[in-house]
């Protein structure tokens, strides 16, 4: 029965027409992207003044839709909520069925429908007037129920969905997103929304490591090794082996940074070993170590430490170039930064 369905599997991915399969989705993608650039023509002064409902809006943005406009919803409200605009999505049908309850005077109702005249959301205009909070309506039909009922209308209308059938909502959708998309990056920019911001609702992930400052990954305390520029070789050894950074860090009196002594230092040392009890610190170390400032991206590091000839430490300073704390290369593989 297997090899069967298998055979049978085979056969079908046999009998796709390449070359009409790579037409279709060429064409699909024409249609799309010739669907956004006619929504960008027609931006003016709706959009203006939903960015600016949006920004004055007290309570939050609650999205709303059904079916594919649903589905867009949800990531329209996600993409709010990570951008600095707190928001929500509701589902019609769930609306009128208690979840109605969610919407409050302050807050902004943002809803979605190609042909505004999806019925549940037709039906749950006059609770969310009621309500009291303002409306603004993504449709392809500036004539509907839902643009006219709306405190302000976008027109996401496209000439003709991507579907050889006329059917699967393709052009539509992707119109809507991508004015979805707008309206949340005209919002991050108005809000002065940064990428410190980004990185408190982005903690996880690749995109929060890539944000990661060096100060929130430095060793400072009793974990960074300072030696003072007057101490004697070995004190300099036992701080090193103590801190286990595998360097110290050797700071004058106003704890300026004046060099480094690592390993590798230490290891360049081995033909002067019967000098080695009478040897300062200044004598041996790096003069020049590689610095970086506590504000810098982590990630910033890793090209720093790479650079030849590679190093594992960096030393971390103010801007009068005092010591402020240290970052091993470990720390970063600590974090996942590498």
């Amino acid at each position: 029965m297997n090899q069967m369905i298998t055979q049978d599997v085979v056969h079908a991915i046999g009998a796709v027409d390449a070359e009409r399969a790579l037409r279709l989705a060429r064409q699909v993608l024409d249609i799309e992207a010739r669907a956004i650039a006619a929504l960008a023509t027609r931006l003016g002064s709706s959009f203006v003044a939903a960015v600016d409902e949006m920004l004055k809006c007290r309570g939050r943005i609650v999205v709303c839709g059904i079916g594919k406009s649903g589905h867009i919803g949800r990531k329209l409200a996600a993409t709010l909520a990570s951008t600095g605009t707190p928001s929500f999505f509701v589902h019609a049908t769930e609306a009128m069925h208690g979840d109605l309850g969610m919407i409050t005077t302050n807050d902004v109702v943002l809803m979605i429908s190609n042909s505004g005249e999806t019925d549940d959301l037709v039906s749950l205009l006059p609770h969310v007037k009621r309500s009291g909070a303002r409306i603004i309506a993504l449709t392809g039909n500036e004539q509907s129920s839902l643009a006219q009922a709306a405190h302000i209308h976008l027109d996401v209308a496209v000439d003709s969905e991507a579907c050889p059938l006329g059917l699967a909502p393709t052009a539509s959708t992707t119109a809507a997103q991508a004015l979805g998309d707008a309206l949340a990056i005209a919002l991050l920019d108005a809000r002065g929304f940064s990428a410190e911001d980004f990185l408190r609702s982005h903690p996880a992930g690749a995109l929060g490591r890539r944000l990661v400052r060096v100060a929130d990954l430095m060793r400072i305390g009793e974990a960074l090794p300072i030696t003072h520029a007057q101490a004697s070789l070995v004190e300099a050894i036992d701080e090193m082996s103590r801190k286990g950074m595998g360097m110290t860090v050797v700071v004058d009196d106003a704890r300026r940074v004046a060099g480094i002594f690592t390993d590798g230092d230490l290891r360049r040392c081995v033909p002067r070993m019967r000098d080695l009890p009478n040897l300062k610190v200044t004598e041996v170390m790096t003069r020049k170590p590689r610095i970086v400032k506590p504000d810098a991206l982590a990630i910033d590091c890793v090209e720093a430490m790479e650079a030849p000839p590679k190093v594992s430490q960096l030393v971390v300073v103010d801007d009068d170039g005092r010591l402020v704390g240290a970052l091993h290369l470990h720390d970063l593989f600590r974090a996942r930064i590498v």
